[in-house]
């Protein structure tokens, strides 16, 4: 039993890293993973910095992030290629939980977030994550993109005006009203930066874009002097090394409070997380464990709390390169992690001369990248209830906020997937199914008192009504009821009742109910309803086939006679 209980543990929990590790580990395998882990830093040290400053704070705690965080997922988190770092999805939700309750509010979320996350590996949730409606993760992922856009068109352009509102609208009318305050050097910059992306990615597509358009427009800034907004300008000194892990005392008033918020967070963590694993298993052909993975997630944003940093997820751009670098295993993640602390300690002096113009673009091109306009129009295109739900979880995410984004995102889907699913309920009477050429109802039956009706599809809830309605047509008091039901697939506890109500009400004429062809799940559900209801095994029979339910049907009558 013992034995037993490890091996489960091993195979629902036990991190990639370990796995892999446990067979093996080759110098070949640590030169791929080596090269692929310097890759992903050179990525990923602008974007932390960028993502950081977005969600109001400085670029350091960004780096923190990435460094801490994305060692901790790639040790202890289940996917073999995952790079975890901070992402534009919390952007949104950080700015306004530092807004509303100041970066110990944020602490709090983060370790809330953790919590919920090692809670939903443990509790093996990690699968129910494909259940989250296409629709709505498209909607609120467009949502945050066009939110993320909008916060960097000041730094973009060098608008100077102070006090800009946090109103998705009311920031636009800003801008446009506003446009003659642009500062033209700051504007160049940001401009240029634009130009060096589209050069770089046409002729270039080798050299790490981001990393390239940093290194020039810093250059530029540095030996011209220009006056525009940099690092150094607005934030300082880059630290040259991890702060010491702390926390600050929080009162219980306060994880209260915020609570909401981490719920946001830990969700959007999850799905980011998942679906950036799930999108490198595409790629890669290996599997992913999602328990673990969430389990990973949880340890490294109260890690990454621990040590001044924000959220943090997997990202699937990071992922993506770091499994076309030629990654082996999560060793190159970790690697990631040490290659950005050696960053920071060897290039801070640097650092101060990037003009935030240029990390506006980045995170520009991030929020564009988020629209996913393609799966977007592709949206728009399909059904009306696709596309409305899409469209509401957009608007919402900008003109709300995002957790009434999702909220009323994951209802609409709701509903309109049972209204679907009513569609989908198929009712036949006798009259009906004798004029079906390939039908067995014979129209004698009717004259012996047989009265047979098909039921198919879902029973449940959505469609009780209808099938109440449909019942009642039975006007006259048979002799016997024959209800086919080896097409309903399931069956709920309305349509349990609604069964159990009209046997009930068949009883009373003294009419026999007879039950044929009923699957797996119907039959437990009915059997449970009628012993919660009373209802007694010579009200009702079952039959294993159709052609078994009409001689049972044919010797009732008969002993009737």
């Amino acid at each position: 039993m013992f034995n037993n209980l490890v091996k489960n543990i091993k195979h629902d929990y036990m991190p990639k890293s370990f796995e892999l590790l446990s067979k093996g580990y080759s110098c070949s395998a640590f030169k791929r993973d080596v090269v692929a882990g310097l890759t992903v830093s050179i990525v990923s040290l602008p974007l932390a910095m960028a993502l950081a400053i977005v969600s109001g704070l400085t670029p350091a705690q960004g780096l923190y992030t990435a460094i801490v965080a994305g060692f901790i997922v790639s040790l202890l988190g289940g996917s073999r290629y995952q790079i975890g770092g901070p992402t534009g999805a919390f952007a949104i939700v950080v700015l306004e939980v530092l807004q509303n309750y100041g970066y110990n509010g944020l602490i709090a979320a983060m370790l809330i977030t953790g919590v919920l996350l090692i809670a939903c590996g443990i509790l093996k949730f990690g699968s129910y994550i494909k259940y989250i409606p296409y629709p709505v993760v498209i909607g609120f992922t467009a949502g945050i993109g066009l939110t993320l856009i909008t916060t960097q068109i000041k730094d973009f352009l060098g608008i100077s005006v102070e006090n800009l509102p946090s109103a998705f609208l009311s920031r636009w009318w800003v801008y446009i009203t506003n446009l003659h305050h642009i500062e033209i050097t700051t504007a160049f910059i940001g401009f240029l930066s634009l130009a060096l992306y589209v050069l770089i990615r046409k002729y270039t597509p080798k050299i790490p874009v981001y990393l390239g358009i940093l290194t020039v427009t810093t250059l530029i800034t540095a030996l011209f002097d220009l006056s525009v907004d940099t690092v150094g300008s607005k934030y300082g000194d880059l630290p040259k090394t991890l702060p010491l892990p702390q926390l600050p005392h929080l009162e219980f008033a306060l994880f209260q409070a915020v609570f909401p918020s981490a719920l946001t967070v830990a969700f959007l963590a999850a799905i980011e997380s998942l679906l950036s694993a799930k999108v490198v298993d595409s790629m890669s052909g290996d599997a992913h464990n999602s328990n673990s993975e969430l389990i990973g997630e949880g340890l490294a944003n109260i890690a990454a709390a621990c040590f001044m940093g924000l959220p943090a997820t997997g990202a699937i751009a990071r992922t993506a390169t770091n499994y076309r670098s030629g990654a082996y295993s999560p060793v190159s993640g970790m690697l990631q992690s040490v290659f950005l602390l050696l960053f920071i300690f060897f290039l801070s002096p640097l650092v101060k001369y990037i003009p935030l113009a240029s990390l506006s673009l980045i995170l520009i091109v991030v929020g564009w990248n988020m629209l996913n306009l393609d799966k977007a129009y592709n949206l728009l295109k399909s059904q009306a209830g696709d596309r409305y739900t899409f469209v509401i979880t957009v608007l919402l995410t900008v003109l709300v906020n995002l957790s009434a984004a999702i909220a009323v995102g994951f209802v609409m889907a709701a509903i309109i997937f049972m209204h679907r699913m009513s569609k989908e309920i198929e009712l036949a009477n006798m009259e009906t199914m004798v004029q079906d050429v390939n039908s067995a109802v014979s129209p004698d039956l009717i004259d012996k008192g047989i009265v047979v009706i098909r039921v198919a599809g879902p029973l449940f809830f959505g469609v009780v009504s209808e099938i109440a309605k449909f019942f009642d047509t039975i006007g006259h008091q048979p002799k016997v009821i024959i209800i086919r039901m080896g097409h309903v697939s399931m069956i709920d506890a309305s349509g349990a009742n609604l069964i159990v109500e009209f046997i009930e009400k068949m009883r009373k004429n003294k009419t026999k109910i007879i039950i044929s062809n009923i699957k797996v799940q119907p039959k437990r559900i009915l059997k449970q309803a009628f012993a919660n209801n009373g209802v007694r095994l010579k009200d009702v029979s079952s039959a294993s086939n159709y052609e078994m339910a009409i001689k049972m049907a044919e010797r009732f009558v008969s002993r009737m006679a």
